[in-house]
């Protein structure tokens, strides 16, 4: 998947939520964004542990190794739907940020 088809689905999915929760104004969704962001990592850190054989015998029992792909593309998405929502250009952002990356290496 190219990068501007993951932001074109972004645009789509965050008007999705828009619509779903009309009845919210946009600092409400935001924060709303930011709770489901948090719930998201949480997943995405229970899946890393079962991953390496670190969770209790019970979740790792009801463990399935395909979910930890889930997980990350689930922090990924909620991460850019926030980021729409706050008016971020992502693509600046991240330009920026590689670039001070890179700039640590020089």
């Amino acid at each position: 998947m190219e990068f501007q088809e993951l932001l074109k689905f972004i645009e789509i999915e965050s008007e999705r939520l828009r619509k779903c929760y009309s009845n919210i104004d946009n600092d409400k969704l935001i924060l709303a964004q930011t709770v489901k962001l948090t719930e998201e990592l949480g997943e995405l850190c229970s899946e890393v542990l079962a991953h390496k054989s670190l969770q209790r015998k019970q979740k790792l029992e009801n463990h399935d190794q395909e979910n930890i792909q889930e997980e990350f593309a689930d922090v990924l998405i909620v991460t850019l739907i926030l980021a729409k929502a706050m008016n971020i250009d992502i693509e600046k952002a991240l330009e920026n940020k590689i670039d001070k990356i890179n700039k640590r290496y020089e």
